[in-house]
């Protein structure tokens, strides 16, 4: 099984991103970030579909709430009402999570490739040279620079300005999508994971390589603006308090 991981996924991904570096005057940095652009460009169809999932199903906050108020104290009842509802609207509940499922593959491999290409050591070095395609434009990139900015790409940013635009625009894509609740309790939860997520992988970020750390702000910022143009402005972010989840009129 682990076989079959490396030929279909893990080394072409990897070869692919040090064969950037090589094209790329040797910056690992723009390599990482190329990668992840082919990546989103070639995951665009899943993306906008998962997008259009998550407007449809924030549309229908309002009827959702409604049924709630009305059959709250009947879960059977409230849940045939929701299948009816999501049957009426054409919307899969379901839409917006199989895209993301089946992408969670590439990006695990991206962040092995990350790791493996940045070999620090002879024995990650010797691993690294197993999975290595025959390209001259492989061979001939390595070894790989690690710097880039004022980054080592193989250590943690050291200045932190990574793990607050990591964790920044982590918060922006949620509150673009968060839409508002009635229910004291959810807007508690909701707001929890709102601050949580961010923190988590901010501080991820002080704990990983800066190059996955690069990966995941990129990929933060294309989100952001592939959000904004699918689903028509910024959503449910409101610009003001942190706290307030009211949707923005206009763009």
């Amino acid at each position: 099984m682990l076989e079959i991981w490396y030929l279909i996924i893990l080394d072409p991904i990897l070869n692919v991103l040090i064969a950037l570096s090589h094209i790329l005057f040797g910056q690992f940095g723009l390599a990482i970030i190329a990668l992840t652009i082919i990546v989103r460009l070639v995951s665009w169809p899943l993306n906008k579909r998962q997008l259009k999932s998550t407007k449809a199903l924030q549309d229908m906050q309002p009827k959702m709430q409604e049924l709630q108020k009305k059959y709250g104290k009947n879960q059977q009842k409230l849940q045939q009402e929701m299948m009816k509802l999501y049957k009426e609207a054409g919307v899969n509940p379901l839409g917006c999570l199989w895209p993301m499922l089946i992408q969670l593959p590439i990006w695990i491999a991206l962040y092995q490739s990350i790791m493996r290409a940045l070999a620090t050591t002879p024995e990650n070095l010797l691993d690294l040279h197993r999975h290595l395609y025959s390209w001259d434009l492989v061979r001939q990139a390595i070894p790989l620079s690690s710097r880039f900015l004022w980054l080592d790409l193989g250590a943690p940013d050291p200045y932190l300005i990574l793990a607050i635009f990591v964790g920044g625009t982590m918060w922006v894509q949620q509150k673009m999508t968060q839409a508002p609740s009635t229910d004291p309790r959810q807007q508690s939860t909701a707001r929890m994971m709102t601050l949580m997520m961010p923190l988590m992988f901010g501080m991820l970020t002080l704990m990983f390589p800066s190059g996955l750390a690069l990966f995941w702000a990129v990929s933060n910022v294309i989100g952001i603006i592939t959000q904004y143009f699918v689903t028509g402005g910024w959503g449910y972010l409101k610009f003001g308090s942190p706290f307030q989840s009211t949707p923005v009129k206009g763009k």
